[in-house]
């Protein structure tokens, strides 16, 4: 957006802490309906009228509205905020709301100042990424949806179109909004969309979907190569990314791909920069022929907020505002958010630049939804999702989750001499240092509504060690004030620290990328000083979304372990002390790559993932990087040892010689030499008998319980011939909850058609003649020939 379950298992808290959370929850009381939820079609509307008979399919229902409505009335439709049309008994209807990592009031439909006046608060994206968790990631998308549905039926809210999740892929670490985002890794970033938007839109985790029956909607975002926000001087709104097919196809698209396929996700967002000069908002290719003709999409799209504007006033490609009108609706965007199509439709449809059904084809997909909602159908408190209350909201299994999300994004990035867990019965006296140790908003990331309970990490740890003193250090993130002297007094003065250093919103958020990766102002000296002093090695806790260059910390004896905790959200505070006292296993693995600080010699506006020796262009993510990082994707300890092999008996790779056709197709040999197969040639029933599965026995050898993803890879042999491969790829991943010493199978079904292949320099999916190597983690591997 531009401008503006099951239960887990915790210790519990500390007297004082669940004190604390008591009184919040006192001061966020639920109660009864605010009003009455906005419908159409109750009782006391005429008879016999087809937009109102459920019993006719939506498209006919859809199209009797729309043909009973004048031109103006179509017109005022086609912004965010859609006026109510009295005549017809249809009511006003906005379509901008947010939930992100929780139903949110930052945008227009959702009202969070009435009897309701809080929402579950999750981690924010990127730490909830780092659990590698899909039923962790459906079931968030579960409780946004049963609450985003009460709050509507509790008269809080004028919409249930939510502008979440935001699934471009973080390629760059500078990028203010990474934290928004499931990482950098397509794959990934695919399951998160899929399985999010299955969950707020009320359909099981997998499987065929009832489309027609919405819970709530969600909307995929931001369509396509978004990942730039102002980066010296280069604005989003400006910014024409120049992306090959190549990358296009493996890389910025895939996301979007499995959100509408597998997610089957009800909206879009498209994007303010342009793609190879054309507005993404403005591209038929993008918007009608990829999304909606190739992949199937069933919904609406809507443009960023003013991104119809930029297109005539910032970028210039429209010579006048029908113009860009006109470009908009041509190409398939449905609803502006913001007023420049209500105000130039008029005028754009006089001067014969749009058409009446140029109109109608938009608001057919912006009533279709919102007859999937049931807001066509009476009163919603009767019908599918009416008895979602008030009650459901802040309810305790929702913020058990929010705790479970916390716990499982945590990643623990250094512990050295077993620094951690530290024990209540031999700390006596704790330091707590660091501006990020006591200010809850913090702990929330963007996008975040009103949390159902707060508590700072300085709150609860002061329920844990009874002797604990607090020193700021620095003013904020910025650290341009600092309070050096009085944070190594306490440091000097207790039996062990910890230090809450990192980001913050001034430093990477919507409109904001950071030019540097490391520390900004003073943090680095406060925390070298506080460790200098201190009796033992200090604990450095990381909150930020983007990476940070810490090498100084990762090699300094002194700072003995590093824990990465995000934005964790309204229970990040709790499930910091709960992994720093040992009470729960950190499991968490980085969903992106950590670069050193000269990352930022590269531009940002530099598009390409594909490293270029000739240039020293280094590439980008773990999947094309081809320099040193301080930490790796995928990279992440536990208080415990883990271990990974293929179960030969259980992993069985099919013979090419029993497949049907396979033999008779002929390869094509690249400009590097390399023989490739068209994945389109090979066919769908060869691919499907292609696949097989690969069991991975897991064990955890002690000495803690603990949860642990399993990440499954693909490696090449000669990623760095000049063909564009990928070093490796993530293909699966898996996430274990295992008893210490216990042992259990994983089964991987494994694709060679969508695993082993890649994508050509013209956008084809290929697979490469010879050897594939399929890798869990570092520990085990076996090959596979590809028609060799």
């Amino acid at each position: 957006m531009g401008r503006r379950a099951r239960s887990c298992p915790h210790v519990a808290a500390p007297a004082a802490v669940l004190l604390l959370l008591l009184l919040h929850l006192v001061l966020a009381p639920h109660a009864a309906a605010a009003s009455d939820p906005p419908y159409t079609c109750g009782a006391g509307a005429p008879p016999n009228i087809p937009f109102c008979d459920t019993g006719l399919p939506i498209d006919r229902r859809v199209g009797d509205l729309i043909a009973r409505m004048t031109v103006a009335e179509k017109i005022s439709q086609l912004g965010d905020e859609s006026p109510a049309v009295p005549r017809l008994g249809v009511p006003a209807y906005k379509w901008w709301s947010e939930a992100l990592h929780g139903v949110s009031d930052h945008g227009r439909g959702v009202h969070l100042s009435g009897p309701l006046r809080a929402a579950t608060s999750f981690p924010q994206v990127i730490l909830t990424a780092a659990s590698f968790n899909p039923h962790l990631w459906y079931r968030i998308g579960q409780v946004i949806g049963v609450e985003a549905r009460a709050v509507y039926n509790n008269g809080q809210a004028e919409g249930l179109t939510f502008w979440a999740p935001n699934i471009n892929v973080f390629r760059d670490p500078r990028w203010g909004r990474g934290q928004e985002t499931p990482g950098e890794d397509p794959t990934v970033t695919g399951k998160y969309a899929a399985v999010f938007v299955r969950g707020v839109q009320g359909y099981g985790i997998s499987g065929p979907v009832n489309s027609t029956d919405l819970e709530a909607s969600a909307c995929c975002k931001h369509f396509t190569a978004y990942d730039l926000e102002n980066w010296k001087s280069v604005t989003r709104y400006v910014f024409d990314a120049k992306v090959t097919a190549q990358d296009l196809e493996d890389t910025y698209n895939p996301p979007f791909k499995s959100c509408v396929e597998d997610g089957h996700a009800s909206g879009i967002m498209c994007s303010y920069n342009r793609v190879n000069g054309v507005p993404t908002c403005a591209d038929y290719n993008l918007l009608s022929k990829t999304a909606r003709q190739n992949w199937g999409f069933y919904g609406y799209i809507t443009s960023d907020c003013d991104a119809v504007s930029i297109i005539h006033d910032a970028q210039g490609y429209a010579k006048t505002a029908e113009d860009a009108v006109a470009d908009v609706l041509k190409a398939g965007m449905d609803v502006n958010c913001g007023s420049y199509v209500q105000q130039h439709g008029a005028s754009a449809l006089q001067q014969g630049k749009i058409t009446e059904q140029d109109i109608d084809r938009a608001l057919h997909n912006l009533f279709a939804v919102r007859m999937r909602l049931g807001l066509f159908n009476g009163d919603p408190r009767r019908n599918r999702f009416g008895n979602i209350g008030p009650d459901q909201v802040c309810s305790q299994e929702h913020q058990d989750l929010a705790l479970q999300a916390a716990q499982e994004g945590i990643v623990l990035l250094k512990n050295d001499g077993a620094a951690l867990p530290l024990s209540k019965s031999t700390v006596a006296s704790l330091g707590v240092i660091g501006f990020n140790a006591n200010d809850a908003t913090r702990l929330l990331g963007n996008y975040f509504g009103p949390p159902c309970v707060t508590a700072t990490p300085l709150q609860v740890l002061q329920g844990y060690v009874k002797d604990t003193r607090f020193a700021a250090g620095c003013n904020a993130a910025a650290c341009n004030v600092t309070a050096i002297p009085e944070a190594v007094q306490v440091a000097s003065s207790v039996d062990s620290v910890v230090l809450f250093m990192g980001l913050d919103q001034d430093q990477e958020r919507e409109e904001v990328d950071r030019l540097d990766l490391t520390l900004p102002g003073q943090q680095q000296s406060l925390i070298e000083s506080v460790a200098n002093a201190a009796k033992k090695p200090v604990i450095l806790v990381l909150l930020c979304g983007g990476p940070v260059d810490v090498s100084f910390a990762k090699t300094n004896p002194k700072i003995g372990a590093i824990l990465w905790a995000g934005y964790p959200g309204e229970a990040g505070g709790m499930a910091i002390a709960q992994v720093l006292f040992g009470e729960h296993n950190p499991g968490g693995r980085l969903p992106v790559t950590w670069y050193p600080q000269d990352f930022t010699e590269v531009p940002m506006t530099d598009m390409r993932m594909r490293a270029d020796p000739a240039t020293g262009y280094p590439g980008r993510t773990y999947r094309f990087y081809r320099g040193q990082t301080v930490f790796d994707f995928g990279y992440g300890l536990s208080y415990s040892k883990y271990s990974h092999r293929f179960v030969a008996s259980g992993t069985k790779p099919p013979s090419m010689s029993s497949i049907a056709g396979l033999k008779a197709l002929e390869p094509t040999t690249t400009a590097a030499g390399a023989a490739t197969y068209d994945v389109e040639a090979i066919g769908s029933e060869a691919c499907e008998r292609l696949k097989f599965p690969a069991v991975v026995r897991v064990q955890n050898h002690g000495p803690m319980d603990g949860k642990h993803p399993v990440l499954l890879f693909l490696r090449w042999p000669n990623a760095t011939d000049g063909s564009g491969r990928p070093a490796r790829q993530l293909i699966g991943f898996r996430s274990l909850h295992l008893r210490a010493m216990q042992a259990a199978h994983v089964e991987f079904e494994v694709s060679p058609c969508k695993h082993f292949s890649r994508a050509s320099e013209d956008g084809r999916k290929v697979i490469d003649q010879g050897s594939h190597f399929v890798m869990v983690g570092e520990d085990d591997e076996f090959e596979m020939s590809f028609m060799a």
